[in-house]
């Protein structure tokens, strides 16, 4: 199996690609890319078995229903509710917020924050992956799994924070270590240094895990209820075992 990790920015300075290739108990990077452009995440998805996208899939619902509503003068806000309660529903997907009740985190607001500009991006990327004939599935269910670095590290029990940018290459350095003495199976061949020196890079080869992780069913999925909403939204899939079943299982 071939797993892709993309680590989408908003621009290709910022985003990186990397590429898992997963043998008899073994995984070893093939190839990472940084300043990825759209071009070159379009290839790396179509040529993996699943691809892990660290970027929101969707907008919330209730702010797609939000900015119709103002579009048209029609907006009423809910009687009883303060203001933070009334906006959550629309800064956070229903999966942000259920990232939040496992793990702790909140996941970047794709209607409130800077990383809107990234799922723009990815929105154009994700319609051009079904021109090419691959399935796109919000929920994870097709050619991409969205995944969030952060908390898979966290249920790994690997650092999680203080690892980005230039200012933090020790940090950085210290997860990389860390990340291999997890998985022993795990080798990063000739790009070692490069994921030590971006943290891009290292992100990309932890959506890649991520997406294994996706490919073997060991990943939260959404329930009945939830369903709709990640459809339309995106599902943020989090690893449900261990590191070291990501090899034991397949």
């Amino acid at each position: 199996m071939l797993t892709v990790g993309v680590d989408l920015a908003a621009e290709a300075a910022r985003t990186a690609v990397a590429w898992l290739d997963w043998q008899a108990g073994r995984a070893r990077l093939d190839r990472v890319v940084v300043r990825a452009d759209d071009d070159l995440v379009v290839e790396a998805v179509l040529g993996a078995g699943k691809a892990g996208l660290d970027c929101p899939l969707g907008w919330p619902d209730r702010f797609v229903d939000f900015v119709s509503a103002h579009r048209a003068g029609h907006v009423r806000v809910p009687e009883g509710l303060a203001g933070r309660v009334w906006r959550r529903d629309l800064a956070l997907r229903v999966t942000d917020q259920v990232v939040h009740e496992q793990t702790g985190l909140t996941p970047l607001s794709v209607s409130a924050d800077r990383i809107g500009h990234a799922t723009m991006r990815c929105a154009g990327l994700l319609a051009e992956l079904a021109r090419r004939g691959r399935t796109v599935d919000r929920r994870g269910g097709g050619a991409v799994v969205e995944v969030y670095p952060a908390a898979c590290l966290k249920r790994w029990e690997l650092p999680y924070r203080g690892y980005k940018r230039a200012a933090d290459l020790a940090a950085l350095g210290r997860l990389v270590d860390r990340l291999l003495e997890a998985a022993p199976w795990l080798d990063l061949g000739g790009y070692e240094q490069v994921c030590r020196a971006s943290d891009d890079a290292t992100d990309a080869v932890v959506c890649a895990l991520a997406a294994r992780a996706a490919a073997l069913g060991l990943v939260t999925v959404p329930t009945a209820d939830q369903a709709g909403a990640a459809g339309t939204e995106g599902w943020i899939a989090l690893p449900t075992t261990p590191l070291d079943r990501l090899v034991t299982a397949g």
